[in-house]
C-alpha cells in the first residue's frame, strides 16, 4: 500500500504520520505542497496536522490555496481515499472537500492531552477494525478545534452516518473538551472516501507513548487496499 503525505510550511505531524503508516506495513512519500500533481500509484493521502502557514489569517484558509489542492480534491473526486489529521482536517473543510468548520475552542486555550472517543460509525473504511461503540484514547492537540455545522448540515450528517466519531469519557458519555457541536471528534464525506478528525491516531501507535489505540484506526485503510 502506498501512502501519500501532504507537507505545508508549518506541517509538524508528517513525520509522525509516515512513522505510523510504515509501522503498519505501508510505503510512504512525503509531497511538498507546491506540486501540483499526486503519485500515481497513491493509494491514500493524508493531510498530516501541524501548523500550515501557522496558521495565520485562519486555520487551514490558506494551504487551501496551495497548487497541490487542485490534484487532491481531483483524487477525491475520482473516489480516492483521503484523511485528514487535525490541521489537516481544517484544510478538508476550507477546500470544501469536507461539511463544516473549525473555529477556536471554546475555552480559547490550546488543548494537548490524551481524551477519549467514542466510534459513532463504523461502516466505513477508515473504522471497518471497530465497531459502534467502542473506546478509544487518542491524543488531541489543537487551538481550533471546535466543529461548527449548522443545524440543516448536522441532519445531514446524522441521515448518512456521517458522524465518524465524538468526544467521550471511558464510559462513552459525552465529554467535550473543545465545544465541538454534538461533541463531534471527526467526520465523513457522503461518499465515504474522505475523512477528517482532529484527535491524532499517528500518535497513539505504541503503549509506552500512552496508547497504541491509532493503529485499529488506521488498519483500515490498510485492509481496503
Amino acid at each position: 500500500m502506498k501512502v501519500t503525505i501532504l507537507q505545508f510550511p508549518g506541517t509538524n505531524c508528517e513525520y509522525d504520520t509516515q512513522h505510523a503508516f510504515e509501522q503498519l506495513g505501508a510505503t510512504t512519500e512525503i509531497v511538498w505542497h507546491k506540486s501540483e500533481s499526486i503519485p500515481s500509484d497513491t493509494n491514500l493521502l493524508v493531510v498530516a496536522g501541524g501548523f500550515s502557514y501557522g496558521d495565520y489569517l485562519r486555520s487551514g484558509a490558506i494551504a487551501k490555496f496551495s497548487p497541490v489542492m487542485k490534484a487532491v480534491s481531483a483524487y477525491a473526486k475520482e473516489g480516492g481515499k483521503v484523511l485528514g489529521i487535525c490541521n489537516g482536517f481544517q484544510v478538508l473543510t476550507e477546500a470544501g472537500l469536507l461539511p463544516g468548520a473549525l473555529k477556536r475552542n471554546d475555552g480559547l486555550h490550546f488543548i494537548s492531552k490524551h481524551h477519549t472517543l467514542k466510534v459513532e460509525n463504523s461502516d466505513n473504511i477508515f473504522l471497518e477494525e471497530l465497531n459502534n461503540g467502542d473506546i478509544v484514547n487518542i491524543p488531541i492537540a489543537h487551538h481550533d478545534g471546535n466543529y461548527y455545522i449548522d443545524n440543516a448540515g448536522l441532519a445531514d450528517l446524522k441521515a448518512n452516518n456521517q458522524i465518524l466519531l465524538t468526544y467521550s469519557d471511558v464510559d462513552g458519555t459525552t465529554k467535550n473538551p473543545n465545544g465541538s457541536v454534538d461533541s463531534i471528534a471527526g467526520v465523513c464525506n457522503k461518499e465515504k472516501n474522505v475523512f477528517g478528525l482532529m484527535p491524532h491516531p499517528e500518535r497513539a501507535m505504541e503503549l509506552i507513548l500512552g496508547s497504541d489505540d491509532g493503529k485499529a484506526m488506521l488498519q483500515g485503510f490498510m485492509k481496503s487496499c
